[in-house]
This record gives structure tokens, C-alpha cells and sequence, in this order.
């Protein structure tokens, strides 16, 4: 007859004396204090399940790129590892799929009556307020841009769509000029063009205009980095190319807009200068570019003859009597627009568009890596909390990794 030894430690202690994984290393980074005081018990069943744990879970599934919830729950039922490392108990049974489904609608809603519009939002503020605390996030210069989300439910034609929360059809140029269309949303993100981490972010149906999400982005940015340094500078592609970005962009926000003019709106461009705001000399010579006074917010041009651009017949007595040739500065209040510093066509300008790239490396990792593609949910609320969900994932696996080498640095 044989005695079985009591075990001296149990399965939980044992797993606390392992070396701490990835996943629980990201997950301990995340305060989710803002959902502990809004989520009610009752959403959670009468057995009255861990909020904490069951959003650890959520944020887990995009990690782990797990398709579903229902694969979430059978994940937690038949990985004991998995379901301790999001927090909860291996003695106790894991929250059903309809426990996890009520706390997604819960934590989705946007009735201003229960709060909880904000409290992911809030979670995600709180990230990116730790990423700017450890200087992860520099906001000198933030991009933004717009990413296609394929919708879930069933495609349905134009005529048959209603409301602005619900899927619909967008069409957009991909970055080989090939227009494209899908139904479903997009996804609006502000990225620091250092980090390549998101700040700010917004989920609008398919149709909706990018340049119509710009200055609202761009508000959230400066609310989420309110004690912080404010961006000098936004990158965007042509498609935000609008006279009021530009304006609002300069006068509320005190920062420049560097997005390249848009050839369907060239024709615009005032008398006596070219298509982007370069000026023309008398003789229909685009005039040399030959510095910026920020101080004044002008930008000083000179004739192309004396530059050796042109060899103009005239020379340059024809427009002016002084052997330096012909000066015009353009002042960049007068058409924000048009007029900018740096000019367009230098290379601190062109150095600041290309940054724009850091917004579509973030976009490639959150629909690779973190199943902000994988949408199995109906829905703008749901969609958003989504997106949401991949962008705090990738957060605080950003700040979980800044923390590990500082810790091995120190050591």
C-alpha cells in the first residue's frame, strides 16, 4: 500500500517561483482601477468575477491573437498557465462567454448615463501618459492617417444603410495607387513619429472623410499629453489636405501642418505663385528658395538668374536694380496653406513628411500582431473597443519592454 506524499506547495505557489513571462510582464503594466469602479458586479454574474481579470483576459486575446471570445474561454479552461497569468484562480471556475460577452457591451457603451464611454479610453490615456513619463514618447512630431477595418456583419448596399453606427462602403488608394473599396470602418490613429506608438485614437464608418478626423485627432493629442510637450509638428499624406487643417493647426494649436499639396486642389494656389506656394518671377521662373526667419513666419525666396537657375535674357536688372536680384518673402499667417516653415521641397521638410511612415509600421503591427484586422464583432461601439483593446496591447508591451532592459541595464 502506498502513501501518497501531501504536496508541500500548490500548483499557484509553484507557478509564482517561475520566472515571470512575457505575458504577465505586459499585463502587469496595465491600471485598470478606472474599470474596477464603473463595471458592476451584476454584469459578471452571480458568481461575481474579477473585472481586472476579465480585462487582463481581453487585453491577453489580442496578444495571443485568439479569434475569438469563445476561443478565449476554451484557452482559460484547458491552459492552467494562460488562465493564471491573467490573474484569475485555478481552484475556481473561468467567467462563460456570455459573462465576457455582457462586460464587452458593458465596457462598449456609449450612454453618458453609466460612464463607461471613458473608461477604456482612460486606461489607454493612462498608458500613454506612462510611455510619455518614461520618454518613450517624444510628440515633436506626431502623424496621422487612416487604416480600412473589414466589417464583421454582412455587406448591405447604400441605399439600404442607415445611421453613422454601422458599417459602411469607403474606397481609398492603397499605397501603390490602387483604388480600393471594402465595407466595414476605418480606424483613425495620431502616432508619435518616434515610438511609433498611437496617442490618440477614433473608429468612424467606411465613409467617413479622413481630413474630417484630423482636427478632432489632433484635439485628443493635445488633451492626452495636456502636462506635456505640446507637438510642433503633423504629417499627413494629401488626402488632409484642407485650408482649415492647416489654419486650425497654426492658430489653436501653435504647429505646423506638413502634408504635401494635393494636384486636384492646385489650381487654387494664389496669383503669382506656383502650384506650392513657390513664387514666380516675372519672367514664369520659379524663384529660389534661401531661408525661414520662424521668429517672423516668412520664408525668403530670390531670383533664379543670380542663382544660377535660369539664364534669363533679361538678367536681373529686369526686376530689380540691386546685383543681389529680386527678393519676396511670403508670410506663412497669410495662407497657412500655401506657405509654411520649413518650405516645401527642403529637406527639413521633406525629413518631417517622412516620418509619416511611423503611422503605417503601427498599423502593420496592431493588424499583424495584435488582431486589430481579426473583427468578430457587430458594431461601431464594439469595433472601437476592438481597436481600442490592440492599442493598449501594443502600449503595454512597448512599457513593458523599456522596463525589462532598464532593469537589466541597472543590473
Amino acid at each position: 500500500m502506498y502513501l501518497l506524499q501531501p504536496n508541500l506547495f500548490s500548483f499557484e505557489e509553484l507557478l509564482k517561483f517561475e520566472p515571470e513571462t512575457k505575458l504577465q510582464k505586459v499585463l502587469s503594466v496595465l491600471d485598470l482601477s478606472p474599470a474596477l469602479n464603473v463595471v458592476k458586479r451584476a454584469v459578471l454574474g452571480p458568481k461575481g468575477h474579477c473585472v481586472g481579470n476579465m480585462i487582463r483576459a481581453l487585453v491577453a486575446k489580442q496578444l495571443e491573437q485568439i479569434p475569438t471570445v469563445a476561443a478565449l474561454v476554451k484557452r482559460l479552461s484547458n491552459d492552467i498557465r494562460f488562465r493564471f497569468q491573467c490573474g484569475f484562480s485555478l481552484s475556481k471556475p473561468i467567467p462563460s462567454e456570455s459573462t465576457f460577452s455582457r462586460l464587452i457591451q458593458k465596457l462598449a457603451a456609449t450612454d453618458e448615463t453609466n460612464k463607461t464611454e471613458s473608461v477604456m479610453k482612460q486606461i489607454f490615456d493612462n498608458l500613454v501618459k506612462s510611455a510619455k513619463d518614461m520618454g518613450l514618447i517624444d510628440s515633436n512630431c506626431v502623424a496621422i492617417d487612416s487604416s480600412k477595418i473589414d466589417a464583421y456583419e454582412k455587406s448591405k448596399p447604400k441605399k439600404d444603410l442607415q445611421g453613422d453606427k454601422t458599417a459602411n462602403w469607403g474606397a481609398k488608394r492603397d499605397t501603390h495607387g490602387n483604388q480600393i473599396s471594402w465595407f466595414g470602418y476605418k480606424a483613425h490613429v495620431a502616432v508619435d513619429c518616434h515610438s511609433e506608438l498611437p496617442i490618440a485614437i477614433m473608429v468612424t464608418p467606411a465613409n467617413t472623410h479622413d481630413a474630417k478626423m484630423a482636427i478632432p485627432l489632433i484635439e485628443l493629442v493635445n488633451k492626452a499629453l495636456e502636462d506635456s510637450k505640446k507637438p510642433k509638428y503633423y504629417t499627413m499624406d494629401m488626402g488632409y489636405d484642407s485650408k482649415d487643417i492647416y489654419s486650425v493647426v497654426m492658430n489653436d494649436f501653435n504647429a505646423q501642418a506638413i502634408i504635401p499639396i494635393n494636384s486636384r486642389g492646385s489650381k487654387d494656389h494664389p496669383e503669382g505663385c506656383d502650384f506650392d506656394g513657390t513664387p514666380i518671377c516675372s519672367m514664369g521662373q520659379r524663384m529660389v528658395f534661401w531661408g525661414s526667419d520662424a521668429k517672423a513666419g516668412t520664408n525668403k525666396y530670390r531670383c533664379p538668374h543670380v542663382m544660377g537657375k535660369c539664364d534669363c535674357p533679361y538678367g536681373s536688372a529686369w526686376c530689380s536694380p540691386s546685383s543681389y536680384g529680386l527678393v519676396v518673402k511670403t508670410k506663412v499667417k497669410d495662407d497657412p496653406r500655401m506657405n509654411c516653415i520649413p518650405a516645401r521641397g527642403t529637406k527639413n521638410w521633406q525629413s518631417l513628411y517622412n516620418k509619416r511612415t511611423s503611422v503605417e509600421r503601427c498599423f502593420g503591427r496592431l493588424k499583424q500582431h495584435l488582431g486589430a484586422n481579426s473583427i468578430r464583432t457587430r458594431g461601431l461601439e464594439k469595433v472601437t473597443l476592438h481597436i481600442t483593446l490592440s492599442c493598449i496591447a501594443l502600449l503595454a508591451g512597448s512599457i513593458a519592454v523599456a522596463k525589462t532592459k532598464r532593469i537589466e541595464q541597472a543590473a
